[in-house]
């Protein structure tokens, strides 16, 4: 017997991060603003730490979504594998070209081209899919931010075109922007 609703649950998964940091963050007011002493000191650094928690909680939350997609991804030591029910493959990080937010698919996929493969279409609710965020955070000069307004276009059933995400060497013009 659950006394928490589904949809509860489900947002405390989502947002769990974020909930730390703010557990984190009361714990660290709390020493600040308590008696003088050594705690005090060192509440500045856990009020700090747990912002920090806040804001990674909430650019994660944003990029998760339902995990009650087709297939599951693996994120294991640069390898990025997905197990789908009709396609399926393995990119290596470091091969990566580009990174693609495909609108176009029901629901939206991650498109992952490398060189000398075929693309790997990730589905953005795949089981496992918010592991992605750390492994795309690794790649140089990703825009993170960007990234995460342009899942949220998706999940709004906003434009159904596909969106160059990252790119390693641009196959564009410097002069032509993407958007």
């Amino acid at each position: 017997m659950t006394f928490i609703r589904p949809d509860a649950a489900r947002a405390i998964h989502r947002l769990r991060e974020a909930l730390v940091g703010i557990a984190i963050l009361i714990l660290g007011a709390l020493w600040m603003f308590g008696r003088p002493g050594l705690l005090q000191f060192l509440g500045y650094p856990v009020t700090l730490i747990g912002i920090v928690f806040i804001l990674i909680g909430i650019q994660r939350a944003r990029f998760r979504t339902s995990d009650d997609g087709a297939g599951a991804v693996q994120v294991d030591e640069g390898q990025i594998i997905y197990f789908g029910p009709l396609t399926g493959g393995a990119t290596a990080l470091a091969d990566l070209e580009r990174l693609t937010l495909d609108r176009n698919l029901k629901p939206a996929h991650w498109r992952l081209d490398s060189p000398g493969t075929p693309a790997l279409l990730i589905p953005v609710n795949a089981a496992g899919s918010d592991a992605l965020f750390d492994a795309f955070a690794r790649l140089p000069g990703l825009r993170t931010e960007r990234m995460l307004s342009e899942i949220n276009i998706s999940l709004k059933g906003g434009q159904n075109q596909a969106v160059v995400i990252w790119e390693r060497a641009p196959l564009r013009p410097a002069h032509v922007r993407l958007h």
